[in-house]
This record gives C-alpha cells, sequence and structure tokens, in this order.
C-alpha cells in the first residue's frame, strides 16, 4: 500500500512540474515600449532609422518620452527633400541628432501639449544644449510650424507616441520665425524687401560665417508701439534705410550669447549697433545708443545655429 501511494505521489509531482514548465514556455514577457509601438503600426522606416542611429536602447528604456513619430509617407517626402535615394545615404550623425529631435522628456498626452516652447533631447550644434521645439496647440497640433499630428496618444510602457505627418528638421533661427505667431510682424520685417536676404541669411548653418546668431527678436506688439511712436499706421510706410538699420540692430552675428552668459553692464555688438545688457533681480532689459529700453521677456529658445531672446520692445540704431 505504501508502495502504491508513494507511485502515486511521484505521479502528481511529474504532472505539476511538468504543467509548470510547458506554462514556463508558452508564456513571454510582452512588452510596449515606444519601439514595440513603432513596429505594431507599420512605422517602419521609424523602426530602420532608429535602428541605423543605434537608438533602440535608448528607446525602449524606462523613459519617460513623447516621441513625435513620423510616418513612412513623411520620411520618403524627406529624403526626397535632402537628395538622398535612402537612409543608408544618410550620415548617422545627421539622422541620430534629426531622430533626438522627435524625442520629448515626459510623457505628454495631447491634453498635456500647450502653444509655446519645449526641450528635445537633439543637442544644438550652436551651444552644445539641448534644441527647442515650438508647439502650436491652436486647430489641432502642429511642431516647428511644419509637422501635424495625425494620430495622437499612442500609449506605450515608456511613454507615450504621436504620429506626425512630417520629418521634423532640425530647426534654424528663421524656423521659430516662422512657426511662433508671436513673431508675424518681425517675419513681415524680414522678408518686406524684395532685396533683402534676412531668410537666407539666418538659415546658415552652423559653422558658416556669419551663423552662429543671437537674435533679438521683438515680439508683435513691439512693432505696433513702434508704429504709433512713429506715427505710421503700417510697416511698409518705415523707410528701407530705416527698417534696415533697425532689424540689423537685433542681430549679432558669430555668437551663440545664452541667458545664463549676460551679465549686468554687458556690451553686445549687433550688426547694427550697440546694446548694453542690465541685470536686476525683477528682470533683464536692453538699452540701445538712444538710451531706449526694451525688456528681454523670453529666453533662450535655441536653434542649431543660433539662439532667439523674445523681447517688449523694438530698439534702434
Amino acid at each position: 500500500m505504501k508502495v502504491i501511494t508513494k507511485v502515486i505521489a511521484l505521479f502528481l509531482f511529474i504532472s505539476i512540474f511538468s504543467s509548470c514548465s510547458n506554462n514556463d514556455d508558452d508564456t513571454t514577457i510582452k512588452t510596449n515600449t515606444i519601439v514595440d509601438v513603432a513596429v505594431n503600426n507599420n512605422l517602419s522606416s521609424l523602426v530602420a532609422a532608429v535602428t541605423k542611429a543605434e537608438l533602440v536602447a535608448t528607446l525602449s528604456s524606462a523613459g519617460p518620452f513623447t516621441v513625435l513619430a513620423p510616418t513612412n509617407e513623411a520620411f520618403a517626402a524627406f529624403l526626397e527633400e535632402k537628395g538622398f535615394n535612402s537612409l543608408n545615404e544618410v550620415p548617422k550623425d545627421v539622422i541620430t541628432q534629426i531622430l533626438l529631435n522627435h524625442v520629448i522628456d515626459g510623457s505628454l498626452k495631447s491634453t498635456d501639449l500647450t502653444t509655446g516652447y519645449a526641450n528635445t533631447k537633439a543637442i544644438s550644434a550652436a551651444s552644445d544644449t539641448p534644441m527647442s521645439i515650438h508647439i502650436d496647440t491652436d486647430g489641432g497640433v502642429t511642431f516647428n510650424g511644419t509637422s501635424q499630428v495625425s494620430i495622437p496618444n499612442v500609449s506605450a510602457d515608456n511613454g507615450t507616441v504621436h504620429v506626425v505627418d512630417k520629418v521634423i528638421d532640425l530647426p534654424t533661427i528663421v524656423t521659430f520665425a516662422t512657426a511662433d505667431a508671436n513673431f508675424s510682424i518681425l517675419v513681415e520685417a524680414l522678408t518686406r524687401e524684395a532685396s533683402y536676404n534676412y531668410v537666407e541669411i539666418l538659415s546658415t548653418p552652423n559653422g558658416t560665417e556669419p551663423a552662429p546668431f543671437t537674435v533679438f527678436a521683438p515680439v508683435n506688439s513691439a512693432f505696433v508701439s513702434l508704429l504709433d511712436e512713429l506715427d505710421l499706421t503700417a510697416l511698409s510706410e518705415v523707410p528701407t534705410a530705416t527698417l534696415t538699420s533697425t532689424l540689423n540692430t537685433h542681430v549679432v552675428a558669430s555668437a551663440n550669447v545664452l541667458a545664463s552668459s549676460l551679465s549686468d553692464n554687458m556690451p553686445i555688438s549687433t550688426l547694427g549697433g550697440g546694446l548694453t545688457v542690465n541685470l536686476s533681480t525683477e528682470e533683464a532689459t536692453l538699452t540701445d545708443s538712444g538710451s531706449r529700453v526694451s525688456k528681454i521677456i523670453a529666453t533662450d529658445v535655441q536653434a542649431n545655429n543660433g539662439v532667439i531672446h523674445a523681447i517688449d520692445k523694438v530698439v534702434l540704431e
């Protein structure tokens, strides 16, 4: 009887062990990282680019991240625009920074996004600091004025994915000026004359003269106030020579001057004349040669070829 009991006990042990072993064999740990989301949503070009840039481990890590994921069609359009036949032709360092320009720290749903600026994980060639990205939530979500969200809020274990319809290229000074509605009159001024080449100049890649740039960019209300001061009704009434010298006074060439580098009574040489920085515990200001004072109201909008600081008053030569 004891022998039979032992045989039955052994049989039960083997059965249970076998059952557990089979369950282990059939059970796999399923992940849903940002990379998995890309694979499972037929974003094959993005997966290929991430693999080429060796960012799979990064985007599979804990994060959390917000990833702006271009479609296959977006990558095809980007390659054609840049003159590449395939992703294989894109230098690794270039595709790496472009991909990182689609990654923001934190898991941000569409309802968390607000109009303004954030930082991406791309690094600006002009300053070795994080690149800025402009977010516009008016009538949808648009990044840097060109790339729109087509599928929002795809959840991943380590963040959130928003599918976008265009690859977000590394921004220049011009990118942010045209993307940000607060600078619309500045853009009008920069492009008013057919002979102006400000857009071309301020698009100059970093490392090519006269880049990088520091631009003290007047917001729209600053130009409105200037027109009132001059007793004019439209920007078109400002004489060309006056407008040119005024715009030059807002641009520093061959320097990417971050807010942290500004100091009290610091002189700044612009293309159109000299400015003086004044710092206090409450605000930072610029003073021009005519003692006009403009507040610096936003700082360190970082492009790949320079930096923008927004000001509330137009300064003059």
